[in-house]
């Protein structure tokens, strides 16, 4: 059932030397000019004029980048950890930020501080191809591995194909083996043994590492050339969604302010649930993070764009659009809206969204501008609320960094 799908996903095989370009969202230090502010070229064409805009605001975000940057060279930790060593994911979330410099000014050169960086995560790359210390495998080793991949070193091959084989390895299938008979099967959680359920965070992140490393083993002779069951994994997904003709899990919300959306897994959203006062019945709320995680794995799922599942989620998107919170949750999970929102609309070839009313907005313009308002005087970044790690600044710096990356080349033209 794979498809040929109509998203404007760059292809990782054919841009694998630019894999900051295809990717996720990516980062810079020592610019010291002033970004130009513009002026209105009142009499330039449209075509121009927009061009002209794009340039002044793309010498911005690299202003905003290049401090972003050099805040994480001045924090990182001497053995060449940021933030801590218990999870080298977050580190993974670094490099990839300077791996994504958009003046690709360490591909090749790697400073030393990136050098310890690298000779980190590689001395947490355990026997059974994980890349962890002692907790949250899944979560770190799909991280990893995109740094890994991120570097465009072949030296790094043989690691991420373990990594691959691991990840391959802990996908869920909960019931009689082979059959997609529990809501959880397909997805994934946090890959330990104990692990009850999956999760749509986790499902994000072990889809994302297994598609763009999909090149390194074309070779299906390759002792680590496992993959998903990418059809168990589209099961996982659609069960994690409000959308009764796909899900008929009891929790689904036929309401249409949660329809498309997503919640974490089947039976939980963070975003909480409503009970029926006369029917009794309990449905769960769709929230922003997680729907545009929904979204992006759909789209590395090779979902078309005209499937129903995918038509749906966009349309609770651009309903529920916001730069101001995370819908559903406040403040909660901010800058990871923030970084599943660009990753996911620039995949899908998203320039500009139509929102109800015929509303139309430049969602990578206001994007940007938020995330530049938002940095800190030392050129971090940090949420007020703590959930999720979101007060630690050098996993949120590396979140905003991925971002503007991200949309740097999308206003790009």
């Amino acid at each position: 059932m794979k498809k040929n799908y109509a998203f404007k996903l760059w292809n990782s095989a054919t841009h694998v030397s630019r894999f900051a370009t295809a990717l996720i969202v990516l980062a810079i230090p020592g610019f010291a000019a002033e970004p130009e502010q513009g002026r209105p070229f009142k009499d330039a064409p449209p075509a121009v004029k927009q061009a002209q805009d794009n340039q002044s605001l793309r010498n911005e975000i690299q202003h905003a980048i290049d401090r972003g940057l050099a805040w994480l060279t001045t924090n990182q930790n001497s053995n060449g950890w940021w933030q801590t060593s218990d999870h080298p994911a977050v580190t993974g979330l670094a490099l990839i930020a300077f791996n994504g410099d958009p003046m690709d000014r360490y591909h090749g050169k790697e400073p030393a501080y990136l050098k310890r960086a690298y000779s980190f995560l590689l001395s947490q790359a355990k026997p059974d191809g994980s890349i962890c210390v002692t907790n949250l495998p899944t979560y770190n080793t799909a991280i990893c591995t995109m740094a890994l991949l991120s570097a465009h070193n072949s030296q790094y091959d043989s690691i991420v194909r373990k990594a691959r084989n691991f990840l391959a390895g802990v996908q869920h299938d909960f019931g009689e083996k082979g059959k997609l008979d529990t809501p959880f099967d397909g997805g994934f959680g946090y890959g330990l043994p104990s692990d009850k359920v999956s999760d749509m965070s986790n499902t994000l992140l072990a889809l994302e590492a297994m598609y763009y490393s999909k090149r390194l083993v074309k070779d299906q002779s390759l002792a680590e050339a496992k993959d998903l069951n990418w059809e168990a994994a589209i099961h996982f997904l659609q069960n994690c969604q409000n959308l009764p003709s796909y899900n008929k899990e009891s929790w689904v919300s036929d309401d249409p302010k949660d329809r498309g959306g997503f919640v974490y897994h089947a039976g939980r959203s963070n975003a909480g649930s409503e009970t029926n006062a006369v029917t009794g019945r309990v449905t769960l709320r769709s929230y922003g993070s997680i729907s545009y995680a929904g979204l992006l794995s759909y789209i590395y799922a090779d979902l078309r764009r005209d499937d129903p599942r995918v038509k749906a989620v966009l349309e609770w998107l651009k309903n529920n659009y916001s730069l101001e919170e995370n819908p559903g949750m406040a403040k909660a999970g901010l800058f990871f809206y923030y970084h599943t929102m660009t990753k996911a609309l620039n995949a899908s070839g998203m320039d500009d969204l139509e929102l109800p009313n015929n509303k139309h907005v430049n969602w990578r313009q206001d994007l940007a501008l938020k995330l530049m308002q938002l940095q800190q005087r030392d050129g971090s970044w940090a949420n007020e609320n703590a959930r999720w790690w979101e007060k630690e600044p050098a996993l949120v710096t590396s979140y905003a960094l991925f971002s503007l990356e991200m949309l740097w080349r999308g206003l790009g033209g």
